[in-house]
């Protein structure tokens, strides 16, 4: 097996370097300070995600503040599009291309080299991205169907109130913007807007994690990985290239075009689902002697600590890029569009 996409169409063998099931290979220095590293990130990740999602303020604490907290959201912004000029209909069918064709990849994936693909963090990763559209074509299709109703409600309010006398025509002055109200209804204004229930709230949270995700696996490979271990050894082939690119394209389109918000915290999730998958490796070797699936995870050499933290600390940038790149479309999309621009602040 390939130790990055979980291809076996490669002649790559790793080599063991020390019996993983031995005692010594754990009761030392190494896998300590290692340990000591991974527990306290997850533990520090904790706290924040407890700080900011497990204390929730009450609506009169947040009314006398003028502020909403950090990790609020509204229902509406999981298909709504940044745009008002966009109908969510074309969120809706990139999420559902999208998650067509990374479906059809993993499944792929799978015929061709069996479950044991999910070894690596990769396939984690371009899972959770695939779950994520999934969630989001169904999040779309029930929001699609809430804003034609509400369109549908909108444009008959409007009838009954010309057949009364009371209906005002808007000026020639006042029709961009009237159009504009009359096309988004989900001003803060609007007192029907609601607060996101907990299935949005796990919708947002996948996306956060798989925003930092997918840029940490896919600059490993390329940066990392590929040029100084695996060159030598073989050959790209289109479904390691695909594993390493598709994601992050067909993510990145995804953040151009929703209006999710991207609360910096939530780097706690994606550190955690990280060091999820670090301890399940250390469970596993400790079972079993096996080879390691990415190589800076032996801790047989005495650099082990330093791999782990190394790897570790390229979370920040990682989640940091991402979370730059889409405040940068606020930025343009906020000067270029001000009066379609319908992201919160």
């Amino acid at each position: 097996m390939s130790f990055l996409t979980g291809s076996s169409s490669h002649s790559w063998h790793p080599i063991m370097t020390a019996d993983t099931t031995d005692l010594s290979y754990w009761w030392n220095w190494r896998f300590l300070l290692s340990a000591i590293f991974i527990l306290t990130s997850m533990v520090l990740a904790s706290i924040l995600i407890w700080k900011y999602e497990g204390c929730k303020k009450s609506r009169r604490e947040r009314r006398e503040n003028q502020r909403e907290p950090a990790g609020s959201l509204y229902e509406d912004e999981a298909w709504r599009t940044c745009l008002k000029g966009i109908h969510p209909t074309w969120l809706l069918a990139y999420r559902i291309v999208a998650f067509i064709a990374l479906l059809a990849l993993i499944v792929t994936n799978v015929v061709l080299d069996g479950g044991g693909i999910f070894f690596f963090y990769t396939q984690w990763t371009f899972s959770l991205v695939t779950i994520y559209f999934g969630i989001g074509s169904s999040l779309s299709l029930y929001g699609c169907y809430k804003y034609r109703n509400r369109v549908g409600e909108d444009a008959a309010d409007h009838v009954r109130d010309a057949e009364r006398g009371t209906y005002v025509a808007p000026t020639l002055g006042e029709n961009a913007e009237t159009s504009n109200m009359y096309k988004s209804f989900t001003d803060e204004e609007c007192p029907s807007r609601k607060g996101a229930g907990l299935y949005v709230y796990i919708f947002q949270v996948i996306y956060q994690m798989c925003g930092g995700a997918v840029l940490l696996t896919d600059c490993v490979f390329w940066l990392v990985l590929y040029p100084f271990l695996t060159a030598r050894d073989y050959k790209l082939n289109f479904m390691m290239v695909s594993m390493h690119s598709f994601n992050v394209v067909f993510l990145l389109g995804e953040a151009i075009l929703n209006c999710l918000r991207f609360p910096l915290f939530r780097i706690a999730y994606f550190v955690l689902w990280t060091g999820i998958f670090v301890i399940c490796q250390w469970i596993i070797h400790a079972c079993k002697n096996m080879w390691w699936p990415y190589p800076f995870l032996d801790l047989s050499s005495s650099y082990a600590p330093l791999w782990y933290v190394g790897v570790g600390l390229m979370h920040v940038p990682c989640f940091g890029v991402f979370a730059l790149i889409i405040r940068l479309k606020h930025l343009w999309f906020s000067r270029s569009f001000p009066e379609s621009f319908q992201i919160e602040r």
